[in-house]
């Protein structure tokens, strides 16, 4: 099984996933099926809201002839704690306050999460960031990527019945958390970011960390790859399990890994290019198949690209200021806001709407790819076996605080 590494790169600015060989079996056996012999009744069953190949307070019930999944009625909410109207609420501080929930929906990818908000209040009030404080945002947003991902790796490993993955993640997690805690001074909350640039600069010794960091990561997604992504049971698992078309991925508005493993090239770094991603190289994973296989693939190769794009960009870090001519009190004209980013899920898109007299947004809204992505579960699971279904899911890689907000 090839992957594309900074040592294999690929040709051109698009990378179309090498799919693997057909389905593991012998060659030349015959399967037959014996399952229209079996009496089997049908059951409803109910797997969550507690329960580990949920991914958190998430519940589905599941409508099963046998162990066939007929139907599935998904249930959210559980988690709900209304990000959105907090950050509507809040005193002199009301926008830059907006953050602290921000980074509380999706706590796996807060770097570009918190990077979206920032640079959609900068867009209303015409805010002009330093280079320094925009390169550092770019770096530290693709760390979140690598940071998520190996969550996803880690989990994702775990459904499909492998515990090796979970260590192998968290132990590249940690050097990442112990980064970002240099950083902004929090491992999983930094609200680093500010309206006009950043909280304050980095360390001194911010280049030697980050490529201290990058080397690790590089060392642990060679193990990563090394460790399932040939494994005969872990492709037996995944490969043609829970595909979906590039068609219908579009139809249900999916983004990201998601829409990519299903063949659609759109990655928003590269179609509507923010920050100074239009001044790095770097490729886009796409797949053909659109199944759990592809999927888990992408997020695999993803990490390698942000190790392209996080090298240029220390190489490009200006000296200089880390704040622009943001104003102490923040208090923008009346108008809306939209920023879109390409955050570790997906489209994740900020709307704001200022009254031009209040220091908190007169209205928030997020536009989380968790959540969209997730209207993608009755195609991936019905007509799955239970065990597959839990795989479909586990490859959507939800965070239930963005869902539920």
């Amino acid at each position: 099984m090839a992957i594309v590494t900074p040592d294999r790169p690929a040709v051109g600015g698009m990378t179309e996933l090498p799919h693997a060989a057909p389905p593991y079996g012998a060659p030349g056996v015959e399967v037959v099926s014996q399952e229209e012999n079996l009496e089997t009744m049908e059951m409803t069953i109910n797997m969550g809201p507690q329960h580990p190949s949920t991914h958190g307070v998430f519940r589905m019930v599941l409508q099963l002839e046998g162990e066939k999944v007929k139907g599935l009625e998904p249930f959210i909410g559980y988690l709900h704690r209304g990000a959105e109207k907090l950050g509507e609420s809040g005193d002199v501080e009301g926008f830059r306050k907006a953050m602290i929930w921000l980074d509380r929906t999706d706590y796996l990818s807060v770097w570009p999460n918190e990077h979206a908000y920032v640079l959609a209040v900068e867009k209303l009030m015409g805010v002009q960031v330093p280079e320094r404080a925009e390169w550092i945002r770019l770096i530290m947003d693709e760390f979140g990527r690598i940071n998520s991902h190996s969550m996803f790796y880690g989990a994702f490993g775990a459904d499909v019945g492998a515990t090796t993955p979970f260590m192998y993640a968290f132990a590249l997690r940690e050097t990442l958390y112990q980064f970002f805690e240099a950083v902004g001074g929090q491992r999983m909350f930094p609200n680093y970011y500010r309206i006009g640039g950043l909280r304050e600069d980095v360390p001194v010794d911010f280049v030697q960390r980050a490529q201290l960091a990058l080397d690790t990561t590089l060392r642990s997604l060679d193990d990563f790859d090394r460790l399932i992504s040939d494994n005969e049971i872990f492709l037996a698992r995944t490969r043609g399990v829970g595909k979906l078309s590039a068609e219908r991925a579009v139809d249900l508005g999916c983004s990201g890994p998601m829409l990519r493993a299903s063949g659609v090239p759109v990655d928003l770094r590269r179609t509507e290019p923010y920050s100074f991603y239009d001044r790095v190289d770097f490729d886009i994973p796409i797949g053909t198949e659109g199944d759990c296989y592809e999927r888990y693939l992408i997020r695999l190769q993803e990490m390698y690209q942000s190790t392209r794009i996080i090298s240029q960009a220390l190489k490009q870090l200006p000296k200089g200021p880390i704040m622009g001519n943001a104003p102490k009190a923040i208090r923008p004209p009346k108008g809306d806001s939209y920023q879109r980013v390409e955050n570790a899920r997906g489209d994740f898109g900020v709307y704001i709407v200022s009254d031009g007299r209040s220091s908190a947004p007169y209205r928030v809204k997020y536009r989380s790819p968790c959540f969209v992505n997730l209207m993608a579960l009755n195609d991936l699971a019905v007509g799955a076996y239970v065990a597959d279904a839990v795989l479909g899911l586990g490859s959507i890689d939800i965070v239930l605080g963005e869902v539920d907000r």
